[in-house]
């Protein structure tokens, strides 16, 4: 890269600390930052600088994006439950040689008093609440994707919370609550009173925004299904905060981004 040229950073984002790490770049003069997001709420909120919407085309389309337009350096701060992408974005960056850089928000930890459920999929979901028999009444924050998991369980109530409407298939007993975090305590818990829910169900996303119906579900004694979160693909670096991915961007600004940089990319 020529001195006279600035450096060009993709972040694939859409979360909240994709938008705090867009802000944090912003007064990077010597950095050039794009942010992508997928697409799928219908009014995302933007972060500062340039902003695509919509997805590359699997991973020969992120690969051939990464060096048209030249990405000096790559950073996934998409959604801990958006897998698909973050695979993609490894086997991408690694046939373009652009250095990867995984942000993902600390997962949530169980304490005293809780009673957790880890289950590993949607569909594991499903399933653990068809063995809690009667007829439950199901708080579902997994979003409006995945909703078919749970179309057969004829029993169950579900209140299902999402920025967006769902679409079919989604259980035949649903009321949807269109909502965006962050969440307050006090109000997750007028919602299990209001709608006498009997079980939580919940993606371990992580964060502050949402964590707040885990701790009123302790407090009600309500048990909480746990959708674990997939792994970052193989080899490639993590950090937890948007400060940390910032300040490895600028550390490859500050050495103009050395060619032996793509070593610390995907395997």
């Amino acid at each position: 890269m020529a001195r006279n040229e600035k450096a060009r950073l993709l972040i694939l984002g859409g979360t909240t600390e994709a938008r705090r790490l867009a802000e944090l770049l912003s007064t990077e003069e010597d950095l050039r930052v794009t942010s992508s997001l997928a697409g799928r709420v219908a009014r995302p909120s933007l972060p500062p600088g340039e902003v695509r919407i919509g997805g590359f085309g699997g991973v020969e389309g992120l690969g051939r994006w990464l060096t048209e337009h030249r990405v000096d350096a790559l950073i996934d701060a998409t959604h801990p439950f958006a897998g698909t992408i973050s695979f993609h974005a490894a086997r991408a960056a690694a046939t373009a040689h652009v250095p990867l850089l995984a942000l993902r928000r600390p997962s949530w930890v169980p304490g005293p008093g809780d009673d957790w459920r880890p289950v590993g999929s949607l569909a594991e979901a499903a399933g653990a609440l068809a063995a809690l028999g009667g007829r439950p009444r199901v708080f579902l924050t997994t979003g409006r994707m995945g909703l078919a998991a749970f179309a057969a369980l004829d029993e169950a109530w579900f209140l299902v919370r999402s920025v967006d409407a769902p679409e079919p298939p989604y259980p035949a007993r649903t009321e949807t609550l269109l909502d965006r975090g962050p969440f307050t305590l006090d109000g997750e818990r007028e919602i299990l009173r209001r709608h006498r829910i009997d079980v939580l169900v919940t993606k371990d996303s992580g964060g502050a925004a949402t964590a707040p119906k885990l701790t009123a579900a302790r407090e009600a004694g309500i048990p909480v299904i746990v959708v674990r979160r997939p792994a970052v693909p193989a080899g490639v670096p993590v950090v937890a905060t948007p400060g940390e991915a910032a300040d490895w961007a600028a550390d490859r600004v500050a050495r103009q981004l050395p060619g032996d940089a793509s070593a610390e990319g995907s395997g």
